[in-house]
């Protein structure tokens, strides 16, 4: 007995160690693994003979092996699953997600639809998506777990910002960078922007070797905030340089999203500071880093009259009015059409041919009217779009939405607006962009609710826990908290963001960091 007395507690000295010793790796781990999230997003990836070696993209397989991995060695220490059986939330929260799922599988496998081939819907590919949405929540709990030091934190979040923003700017420099807009290469850089007003804002805007422009300017939308607290707080040649070139990408980027939150990010940013410097008193004084983060201010004020996001609004302003100024004899055509086919077969077949040759007079986007919701299985749907304002017709989120109605519509069923009518369907019809909206289509309410709440819930909580206890009140938190309404704003406005795993998981990573700030503070 005196013997088990002397050698329990080197027994648990040893296991301490070696738990806090799996701690670190795992964290390594999980430090590297979402520092590559930008590697992860090559269009290569995604488009084309990468994307058809396996049945699903390389980069969600790396994606979820990685997470399994990082499973694997959390829950290897004994304690860890100890103290997820102290948490009853979260295994209701598990036990809901895996009830839903299941109902929204049987739900979603019958559909009422005009379309022969369903909407491409697959079964394998549905359970796919369901479990690609589960994995930034795992992210978020790791992260939280894991303790991540402040030092990590930055470091993760000035890599991320360097390798997207660098990318996008050389790429454009060499005039090698994708188009943000259509598909291809651009055809100048920025310096050429000044001298030719007539380039075209598709053959401008850059979005470096990435995906998706819009998740993209999402993302660095959600790093201003960041990286001006670094700036404050670190102020150096290297903070100043990311946070320079950085705004240079996102005017490079050339969408709403990435130019609101550039203009916009900067004066909150600043306010924040000023906040944080005369009301809470938690920082110093720092002059220098105030006039960089102007001057940046006022070279993206400069440098934009020149950029494509003000030449594509600019050009669909323009292109909606001459569309509405050229369609006189065209719209003459229809009605002697409809006036002598009032109904029926010969209706249908008037429709479908004259859809066919003159969409493109109502500047309809042909991506929606060949494949997205084909015009030939409902042209009245399509003559409604028609009889619409140009600006009304070139507004893809509005379209996008109103093909989604029709589908749904169509389908007849109440519980979809419960369990949706499949992510597999909605994306073949097209993706709509805008967060939130897209995942109660394809979701449900209460799939939406159960996959993408959780991000909403853990910034109001930490919001209130802010509001209601002072110690909580630190720039960084504060930096944190504008992170994330940045990012899930920009989510609502553009889309491509809460179903796309290179958001998600720096999403995630930044909410998991921000709970364990919390934690710390208390």
């Amino acid at each position: 007995m005196f013997t088990q007395g002397l050698f329990l507690p080197k027994i648990i000295g040893i296991s301490l160690i070696k738990g806090e010793k799996m701690k670190e790796k795992t964290r390594t781990v999980l430090f590297w693994f979402i520092l590559i999230q930008p590697f992860l997003d090559l269009y290569w990836f995604y488009n084309g003979k990468l994307a058809d070696v396996l049945p699903f993209t390389l980069p969600t397989i790396i994606r979820i092996l990685a997470v399994f991995v990082i499973f694997c060695m959390f829950f290897s220490q004994k304690q860890n699953w100890q103290k997820l059986g102290q948490e009853k939330w979260l295994i209701v929260y598990l036990a809901l997600l895996i009830v839903y799922s299941i109902l929204h599988l049987i739900h979603v496998k019958n559909f009422n639809s005009i379309n022969p081939t369903d909407y491409g819907y697959s079964t394998v590919s549905e359970i796919f998506y369901l479990i690609r949405m589960l994995l930034p929540l795992l992210v978020i709990f790791f992260t939280n777990e894991l303790d991540f030091t402040r030092n990590e934190f930055r470091h993760v979040i000035e890599g991320i910002s360097g390798l997207f923003s660098f990318t996008i700017i050389i790429s454009n420099l060499f005039v090698i960078s994708l188009r943000s807009y259509e598909t291809g290469f651009i055809s100048a850089n920025i310096f050429e922007w000044f001298f030719n007003p007539n380039i075209g804002y598709s053959h401008m805007a850059s979005k470096g070797f990435f995906n998706f422009a819009n998740m993209v300017s999402a993302v660095l939308f959600m790093l201003v905030p960041l990286m001006l607290y670094f700036m404050f707080s670190h102020f150096n040649w290297k903070t100043i340089t990311l946070n320079v070139v950085q705004a240079l990408a996102m005017i490079e980027l050339g969408t709403k999203v990435a130019l609101i939150g550039l203009i916009g990010g900067i004066i909150v940013g600043i306010l924040l500071y000023v906040f944080h410097l005369f009301i809470i008193k938690d920082v110093k004084k720092n002059g220098k880093a105030i006039i960089v983060a102007l001057l940046i201010e006022a070279g993206t004020m400069a440098i934009i009259p020149f950029g494509p996001a003000i030449q594509r609004y600019n050009y669909e302003k323009y292109l909606a009015q001459q569309s509405d100024n050229s369609l006189t004899q065209v719209k003459k055509e229809l009605a002697d059409g409809l006036k002598k086919y009032p109904s029926g077969k010969k209706r249908k077949e008037f429709l479908t041919n004259f859809i066919g040759e003159h969409y493109q007079d109502y500047a309809l986007n042909r991506k929606f009217v060949m494949t997205s919701y084909p015009y030939k299985y409902d042209p009245e749907f399509w003559l409604k779009i028609m009889n619409e304002p140009g600006t009304a017709r070139m507004e893809n989120r509005r379209v996008e939405k109103a093909m989604l109605d029709q589908v749904v519509m169509t389908n007849n069923n109440k519980l979809d607006k419960v369990f949706g009518i499949s992510y597999t369907r909605e994306t073949n019809i097209f993706n709509l962009e805008r967060d939130f909206t897209s995942q109660v289509y394809s979701l449900g309410w209460l799939g939406m609710i159960l996959f993408i709440g959780p991000y909403v819930v853990i910034m109001l909580y930490a919001l209130l826990k802010w509001l209601k206890e002072k110690e909580k009140r630190t720039y960084l938190i504060s930096s944190m908290l504008l992170s994330i309404a940045f990012m899930l704003f920009a989510a609502f406005l553009s889309g491509n963001v809460m179903d796309f795993l290179t958001a998600s998981f720096i999403l995630a990573f930044v909410e998991g960091s921000l709970l364990h700030e919390i934690k710390k503070e208390d």
